[in-house]
């Protein structure tokens, strides 16, 4: 206990927030200072900020909570709003890839034809981010992440051409050891082995003594946005998602980083259920065309990569499969608006798995309104939190949703890190999209919309095996939780955006 404290007081994470509080205590007294000379400068600085926020594109809850801080931090709050307007500007841009593949009109034709009730779906993401949909050749749904990691190193001793590793967070222990020498190993038989990591996200869960080993092998490593800790927006656009890419016909995508509690080889909070698909065929250009948008945009030189995808002889095909990136860096949230068109079109079922429930207005009413036309929505969130206040936050949605007929499951296991969502059995999402307001508006994402496949059923198979281990929240146990939660609860969802 005594050794956790200590590592919790040192650890990365309390020195970011620590100079975060220092910085912001810095501008709240010089804007006093100020405003004891210039008493109007702080007031006009409040004024110019409210209606910045009020006039903007921001979704709503951002709004409502920046106009509270404002207001609850006056002469203070309109600063802090604006420096983070300011520093967000100043983000890298991201490259732009010209040869992500161009859609294939036959393929498309064939998806019009076969889900009609699919295909703007489709045209959407491939307009957006230009990421096409393919017949799909194999996918293959892991319902653990020790069953995605004994795949991933069969693939990877296949590697012949290249290699692209793209993950949130790296940590030492068993997973990345066995990844590592892997990669080593294939990098000295002179393939093109290329690692990308959030700053963020692993921070120094990486020692110099592993990254060395991998460099000396020929290992191509870099940071994607380094942890700084400075009050700026920079920090929040993290490099979320989970990419790896081999000879550019196998693609790996899903919610495991690479960390032994991801594989259950050590224990956090319980038992950890994390899911991942691994895809092969032409689709897999479009993770490797994801991979090297930010992988360019981490040396800031202006240039581009052209990916040509692979295509396969065989004319059988399972399905459908578009694999897409999220960016917020524009004014898209695509993965939002895959997870709302995946339950508004549905008109039987829609099942869904996320470690994080905290939806914002449209999501939160859609769920509502599916629920009330009859469709079975039925959800599954962790048990055992990985963070408690975000489980406060979880739990003061489910009285509202259950009154309106959805079903909500808690894993009982421990905590399910899955990013699931299938609709009807006939079409779904996986990868690493959570159903919160940084996956959908602040960080870096992947997946992967399926359309008639296969692999749907394993992941409704999977969902229905989860629902068993999994305890049903009853609108009376809403009722019967302490008043303190429900009231930090609902004073946590106006922070929610910001947090």
């Amino acid at each position: 206990m005594f050794r956790r404290i200590v590592c919790g007081i040192l650890s990365r994470n309390t020195a970011f927030w620590l100079l975060i509080l220092l910085q912001t205590t810095f501008i709240m007294l010089a804007m006093k200072s100020l405003g004891s000379r210039l008493f109007s400068v702080p007031a006009v600085l409040d004024v110019a900020a409210a209606v910045c926020v009020t006039a903007g594109s921001a979704p709503p809850g951002y709004k409502l909570a920046w106009i509270l801080l404002i207001a609850l931090m006056p002469g203070s709050g309109g600063i802090i709003y604006i420096y983070f307007r300011l520093t967000q500007k100043s983000f890298p841009r991201e490259v732009n890839c010209a040869g992500i593949p161009e859609q294939d009109e036959g393929t498309m034709a064939s998806l019009r034809k076969e889900y009609p009730e699919y295909a703007g779906m489709s045209v959407y993401i491939a307009g957006v981010g230009g990421y096409p949909v393919y017949h799909n050749r194999r996918a293959e749904y892991y319902p653990l992440g020790e069953l995605q990691f004994e795949a991933i190193k069969m693939e990877l001793a296949k590697a012949t051409e290249y290699i692209y590793m793209e993950y949130f967070i790296i940590r030492k222990g068993k997973m990345f050891s066995e990844i590592a020498e892997l990669l080593c190993r294939k990098a000295e038989q002179g393939l093109d082995v290329r690692l990308l990591y959030d700053g963020m996200g692993t921070g120094t869960c990486l020692s110099g003594r592993a990254m060395k080993r991998l460099t000396e092998s020929g290992v191509r490593c870099r940071v994607f946005n380094p942890f700084r800790p400075f009050l700026s927006t920079v920090q929040n656009n993290r490099d979320h998602r989970k990419i790896l890419v081999i000879d550019g016909v196998t693609a790996f995508n899903g919610g495991a980083n690479i960390a032994d509690e991801y594989i259950n080889c050590k224990e956090r909070f319980g038992h950890w259920k994390d899911t991942a698909v691994m895809i092969q065929g032409e689709a897999a250009a479009n993770y490797a065309a994801m991979f090297l948008q930010l992988w360019e945009n981490t040396d800031h030189e202006s240039r581009s990569s052209s990916i040509e995808p692979v295509r396969s002889d065989s004319a059988q095909h399972d399905g459908y499969v578009q694999p897409f990136s999220d960016s917020p860096l524009d004014a898209e949230p695509v993965g939002k608006r895959v997870y709302l068109e995946l339950i508004g079109r549905a008109e039987s079922s829609v099942c869904i798995t996320t470690p994080y429930l905290v939806p914002d207005e449209e999501l939160l009413g859609q769920l509502v309104y599916a629920a009330k036309k009859g469709v079975d929505i039925r959800l599954i969130t962790p048990a055992i939190p990985d963070k408690k206040y975000v489980q406060r936050i979880t739990r003061s949605y489910y009285s509202e949703l259950i009154s309106t007929g959805v079903r909500i499951y808690e894993y009982t296991p421990g905590f399910i890190h899955a990013k699931c969502c299938v609709s009807d059995c006939k079409a779904a999402v996986i990868g690493t999209i959570n159903l919160d307001y940084r996956s959908f508006y602040l960080h870096f994402e992947s997946a992967a919309v399926f359309y008639g496949s296969s692999v749907i059923g394993d992941m409704q198979a999977d969902f229905e095996a989860s629902c068993k281990l999994s305890h049903e929240v009853t609108a009376e146990e809403c009722r019967e939780r302490r008043i303190w939660d429900k009231a930090a609860g609902r004073l946590l969802r106006i922070a929610a955006p910001l947090l």
